[in-house]
C-alpha cells in the first residue's frame, strides 16, 4: 500500500524549474559520475554496468522508423539513444538551457524540440512511442495522474511506453545531498557554485508505479537494476480509461 504524502506547494515546482535551468551546464556530471557525483571506482563501475543494462532493455523495442515523443528530455542523453535506434524524436522540456545542450548533442539528426511546461502542456497528436527519463520522481503525487494521463494521451493505441527513473539509493546523488525522509516528497539540491534549491523527489515502489500506469491503460513491466534504476516499459492498451480529474 502506498503512503499518501503532503501536497507540494506550486512554488516548489517553479523552484524546481529554476534549478534545472541553472543546472544545465553541469547536468551531465551526474550521469558521468564526475565531481560531487563520484562515489568511487566500484560505484562508478556498477553505475555504468547498469546503464548498459537499461540500454539493452530499450533496445528490445523496435524503434527504427518510429515517431517518438520524449517528455523532459534534458540535455539529450536519452534522446541520442532513441536517435541511435532509428527513431524520429520530438523532445519536450521546460528548460531552454537543457534544450540548447540537447540540440548540440544530436546536431544533424531529425529531431524536433518543444519548450513547454509538462504540468500544463497538451500533445498536438499521438506518437508511435513515448519515452520519459528521470522525470517521474520529480512529479508530486497530486500531479502524477495528470502526468500519466499525458503519457497515455500522447501514444497511439498499442504504442510503446518507456519510463526510466532513479531507484532510491544514496550513492546515486551528490555527496552533499540527502534523499527525502519517508513521507516527504521534496529534497534540497545544490549546484557546484553553492546555490541550493528545493525540488520534488518522490520515489515509488514497483507495485505502486505499475498500478498507477494500469489506471491509465499503460500496461507495463516495472523492473529495477541491482542498485540505481527503475524502468516501466510496455504498451498503451487498446482501450484507454477516462479518468475524473
Amino acid at each position: 500500500m502506498s503512503t499518501r504524502h503532503d501536497p507540494v506547494d506550486a512554488s516548489i515546482l517553479d523552484e524546481q524549474l529554476e534549478y534545472y535551468r541553472a543546472r544545465a551546464p553541469e547536468y551531465d556530471d551526474w550521469f558521468e559520475r564526475r565531481g560531487r557525483f563520484d562515489r568511487g571506482a566500484a560505484a562508478t563501475l556498477a553505475w555504468h554496468d547498469e546503464v548498459a543494462l537499461v540500454r539493452g532493455w530499450l533496445a528490445t523495442f523496435e524503434l527504427a522508423g518510429k515517431d517518438v515523443l520524449e517528455l523532459a528530455s534534458g540535455t539529450g542523453i536519452w534522446t541520442a539513444e532513441l536517435v541511435a535506434h532509428g527513431a524520429t524524436v520530438t523532445a519536450v522540456d521546460a528548460a531552454p538551457e537543457m534544450l540548447d545542450r540537447l540540440r548540440q548533442r544530436v546536431a544533424g539528426t531529425a529531431i524536433t524540440t518543444i519548450e513547454a511546461d509538462l504540468f500544463t502542456w497538451e500533445p498536438p497528436r499521438t506518437f508511435d512511442a513515448v519515452a520519459s527519463c528521470f522525470f517521474m520522481s520529480h512529479v508530486p503525487d497530486e500531479q502524477f495522474d495528470h502526468f500519466l494521463d499525458l503519457v497515455a494521451a500522447s501514444v497511439r493505441s498499442g504504442g510503446l511506453v518507456f519510463l526510466l527513473d532513479s531507484a532510491r539509493n544514496e550513492l546515486s546523488t551528490a555527496v552533499d545531498h540527502t534523499l527525502p525522509a519517508d513521507g516527504d516528497q521534496t529534497m534540497r539540491r545544490r549546484l557546484d557554485d553553492g546555490r541550493s534549491f528545493q525540488i520534488v523527489k518522490r520515489f515509488r515502489s514497483d507495485d505502486e508505479l505499475a498500478a498507477a500506469c494500469n489506471r491509465h491503460g499503460l500496461i507495463v513491466d516495472v523492473r529495477q537494476t541491482p542498485q540505481y534504476f527503475q524502468v516501466a516499459m510496455g504498451v498503451r492498451s487498446r482501450t484507454r480509461p477516462r479518468l475524473e480529474h
